[in-house]
C-alpha cells in the first residue's frame, strides 16, 4: 500500500482555494504536484500556495492527465465540464474527487458512474456537508433506528438574497440550473443520505424567475445582470419514494422570506423527529410527554461548533484511496440525486409530475 497520494488539480477557482486545497494540504500523505486553470495565473496562484516544490502548471487538461506520477485529481470547473474531465481522468487511471452537482445532466453522470465501474478508479462528489458535526451525529442516531421509520424529510436550501454573482454561475449552458443545482443538491443530497432512501418514484416540480428580472442592490454579492441572469431564482419540489416516504425540497437563491437556511434537513420519523435550524435538535414523546432535546456539539465550556467539514471530507476522501476503501460519498448515491434534480427541471418545464417507474 502507497503511504502518498499524488493530487493534480484541475480548475483553481473560488472552491478549489476555499476548500479543496487548504484542506488537501493538511493532510501528510497528500502531495499536491500538478495544477490546471484556463486563467494561468489562478494555477500559478495554487501552486505557489499549495503545491510541492516540484509541482507542474499544465497548459492542457489532457497534459496534466498523462502524467503518471499524479493519481489522483479533484475536479473543480463549471458543470457543463465535469463529466468530460473525469470520464477522461478516470480513463487515464485517475481516481477522481468531482466538484457538485455530478454533472450538468442525469445522461453525463451515468457515464462518469459506469466509466468508473469498468476502470475500476474510486469516484466521489464533494458533498461535504455529510461531514458536519451535526450531520454526522443526525446519520448515527438515524442508522441505530432512533427516529423510527423516516417516512417525511423537509430538504432545506433557501436564502434570502445570497445570488452568486461571479464566474458562471447565472448561466444555464454551463451551469445547467439555478440555485437547485447549486446548493438545492447537498440539502437532496444530505435528506436521502439521512434516510437511506434512493429509490424515487415521482416527481413534482416547479421553478420560478421572479426576482431574477428585478436586480437587486442589497443583493449579498452585489446586484446583478437580469440579462444575463439565465436560470431560476427559486425551485420547489415534492418527491415520492417507492416506499411511500415524502421529501419537500426548497431551494432559492433571491426570496422574500425570513425563513432561510442552507444545506439543512428536517427529519420526522415513527420513533422521533430532528430539525437542524438554529442547531440540531430531536423531538418526540416519551413517558406520556412531549420532549425537545437539543443536541450539544460542541464541548461544555463552548457551544460553538467550528466547520471541519471540509477537512473531513479530504481525510476520508484520501483514507479511501490508501486504504481501498468506498468513498463516503458514493457515485451511484450522486447519480439518484442527480436524477431527481433532472426531473425537478422537467417536471416544472411541462408542468406535470414525472415518474421514475
Amino acid at each position: 500500500m502507497s503511504t502518498t497520494v499524488n493530487v493534480g488539480m484541475i480548475g483553481c477557482g473560488g472552491i478549489a482555494m476555499g476548500k479543496h486545497l487548504p484542506s488537501l494540504a493538511k493532510i501528510p500523505e497528500v502531495r499536491i504536484t500538478a495544477f490546471f486553470d484556463v486563467a494561468w495565473d489562478r494555477a500559478n496562484e495554487a501552486k505557489q500556495k499549495f503545491g510541492t516544490p516540484d509541482a507542474k502548471i499544465y497548459d492542457n487538461v489532457n497534459d496534466l492527465l498523462r502524467d503518471p506520477d499524479v493519481q489522483v485529481v479533484h475536479v473543480c470547473t463549471p458543470n457543463d465540464t465535469h463529466a468530460e474531465i473525469s470520464i477522461a481522468a478516470l480513463e487515464a487511471g485517475k481516481h477522481v474527487l468531482c466538484e457538485k452537482p455530478m454533472a450538468k445532466t442525469a445522461a453525463d453522470a451515468r457515464r462518469m458512474l459506469e466509466t468508473a465501474e469498468r476502470t475500476g478508479k474510486k469516484l466521489s462528489i464533494a458533498y461535504q456537508n455529510r461531514y458536519r458535526r451535526d450531520s454526522l451525529w443526525l446519520k448515527e442516531a438515524a442508522r441505530a433506528g432512533e427516529l423510527g421509520e423516516i417516512y417525511l424529510a423537509k430538504a432545506h436550501a433557501v436564502r434570502r438574497r445570497a445570488v452568486p454573482t461571479w464566474g458562471v454561475f447565472l448561466d444555464k449552458e454551463k451551469q445547467g440550473g439555478g440555485p437547485l443545482i447549486d446548493i438545492g443538491t447537498h440539502a437532496l443530497d444530505l435528506a436521502l443520505w439521512m434516510m437511506d432512501n434512493y429509490e424515487p418514484r415521482t416527481v413534482l416540480g416547479t421553478s420560478y424567475r421572479k426576482l431574477a428580472e428585478q436586480g437587486s442592490q442589497a443583493n449579498e454579492w452585489g446586484s446583478w445582470d437580469p440579462s444575463q441572469f439565465t436560470v431560476e431564482d427559486s425551485a420547489f419540489a415534492m418527491i415520492t419514494m417507492k416506499n411511500g416516504a415524502t421529501i419537500w425540497l426548497e431551494s432559492s437563491w433571491a426570496l422574500n422570506t425570513l425563513d432561510v437556511d442552507e444545506a439543512k434537513v428536517t427529519l420526522c420519523g415513527t420513533k422521533a423527529g430532528a430539525d437542524m435550524k438554529g442547531g440540531l435538535r430531536i423531538n418526540g414523546e416519551e413517558h406520556g410527554r412531549l420532549y425537545t432535546k437539543e443536541v450539544q456539539l460542541g464541548s461544555v465550556w463552548d457551544n460553538s461548533v467550528p466547520n471541519d467539514a471540509p477537512e473531513k471530507e479530504a481525510r476520508a476522501w484520501i483514507d479511501a484511496i490508501l486504504h481501498d476503501r468506498e468513498p463516503v460519498v458514493t457515485a451511484k448515491q450522486a447519480l439518484v440525486v442527480q436524477q431527481i434534480l433532472e426531473a425537478i427541471y422537467e417536471s416544472a418545464d411541462k408542468g406535470q409530475a414525472i415518474s421514475f417507474e
